[in-house]
């Protein structure tokens, strides 16, 4: 019931706020170990989340992990995903599904591993040739949190605004956003968190 109401009980990344300011936040993120899928989302009769089950597939958050071992893994939050439209400098992130998009349709969404896993090899591999492991390093984002639902309108606003902001401050932003979401679909809007996260030097 409490995910009905944006309680998170999953493991969040954690990361030291190195700066913080009525506008935004300046995070530092250790190293991560992230799985990831790309894909247009025409394939998902164009969900942008369509990756979303490709990735819940393979820690077993849908029935039987579909990996090599196989071992279920912990669900994390956020998920992040990083879409379409923007320049295509990839971005890497921790603990949620990222969702990153670059100059064509296509879009990537990451689930990032418990922080168990230290290395890509110590991760259990996918079946899903579709599904990637990596290891993200050290990285540096300026965030702002919001709630209610992360249309494109709302995050390409906040996007705008973050970058404005970061900028105005002598930020130098490095490549493109990352949208993180910490809640199932069944949150109610007003209860959801959400993020944009622009990486920064």
């Amino acid at each position: 019931m409490g995910m009905v109401f944006g309680k998170i009980t999953v493991e969040t990344p954690k990361y030291e706020v190195v700066q913080s300011s009525a506008d935004y936040e300046i995070r530092k993120y250790p190293p991560a170990v992230a799985a990831e899928v790309t894909y247009d989302p025409s394939q998902f009769k164009g969900n942008k989340d369509g990756g979303f089950s490709l990735l819940a597939n393979y820690i077993g958050a849908l029935g039987n992990p579909q990996n090599a071992k196989p071992e279920k893994i912990a669900m994390t939050a956020p998920v992040i995903t990083k879409s379409p439209g923007n320049e295509s400098e990839k971005i890497p992130m921790t603990a949620p599904v990222v969702t990153k998009g670059d100059n064509n349709n296509m879009v990537t969404m990451q689930f990032l591993l418990p922080a168990t896993y230290k290395t890509a090899e110590e991760a259990p591999k996918p079946l899903d040739e579709r599904v990637a492991i990596k290891e993200e390093g050290e990285r540096k984002y300026g965030v702002v949190k919001f709630g209610g639902v992360a249309t494109d309108k709302v995050v390409e606003e906040k996007v705008e605004n973050l970058k404005k902001s970061l900028e105005r401050d002598g930020y130098k932003v490095i490549g493109q956003f990352l949208l993180a979401r910490y809640n199932p679909p069944w949150t109610l809007p007003a209860f959801r968190t959400n993020e944009v996260m622009l990486p920064v030097e």
